[in-house]
């Protein structure tokens, strides 16, 4: 550790639905290090990235909190949140669940470019939120519904190491947000992480970020 993680105050604590009945849980749930496609604002979905040079070395420098320091680290399989785990001193265990939402077709745009190029048809598939399902690939409740499930399995308090369309999609699961318009919360910035609980069934956002950040 190089030093005590910092808190940034968030909305309140805020429940949403899950299945099963377990233990209190926490987990620590953050976002890999940037890539190259990151930079350009091009969609990654599945397609297997590398952190670019600049964010291996954001990466060298975050540090999970004191409280998680023992946990087990689970990871989504693609190299972007390897290496940003493995950069940050942890031992990933991969769990296929944690992959990031398929993109089917769409992977390599961007957001501006499938709106201008998409017309009515992309606009229709926008508007139906968690529901939304680009073309040969899954919808974010989709998405959420296989990372609940590792959340709900895990038997002690763990880091996640995933990707933006998970984070998004168990944001909205522990809100009730819709994913129409804005997020009920501003989503963590670089090096930040959320902080989540399953207690009984329930997942929990709670109510601060963790600055990774050293």
């Amino acid at each position: 550790m190089n030093g005590p993680a910092r808190m940034v105050a968030m909305p309140s604590d805020s429940a949403a639905t899950g299945k099963g009945i377990g233990q209190r849980r926490r987990f620590l749930v953050l976002r890999h290090a940037p890539t190259a496609w990151n930079a350009d604002g091009r969609i990654q979905g599945r397609t297997d990235c590398p952190l670019s040079p600049e964010g291996h070395e954001r990466a060298l420098t975050w540090r999970v909190p004191a409280g998680f320091c023992r946990a087990p680290c689970f990871s989504s399989p693609l190299r972007r949140c390897l290496d940003t785990a493995r950069a940050m001193g942890l031992s990933p265990v991969v769990d296929d669940r944690l992959v990031e939402m398929d993109w089917g077709t769409l992977e390599g745009a961007t957001l501006a470019g499938m709106r201008a190029g998409g017309g009515t048809d992309f606009a229709r598939r926008e508007a139906a939120g968690l529901d939304f399902r680009p073309p040969g690939g899954e919808t974010p409740r989709e998405t959420g519904a296989r990372a609940v499930a590792v959340l709900a399995q895990a038997t002690s308090d763990a880091v996640i190491v995933t990707h933006k369309g998970v984070m998004r999609a168990l944001l909205a699961l522990a809100t009730g947000w819709d994913m129409v318009g804005k997020p009920p919360i501003r989503f963590p910035a670089e090096g930040h992480a959320l902080l989540m609980e399953w207690r009984e069934g329930v997942l929990y956002l709670q109510p601060d970020t963790v600055d990774m950040r050293n």
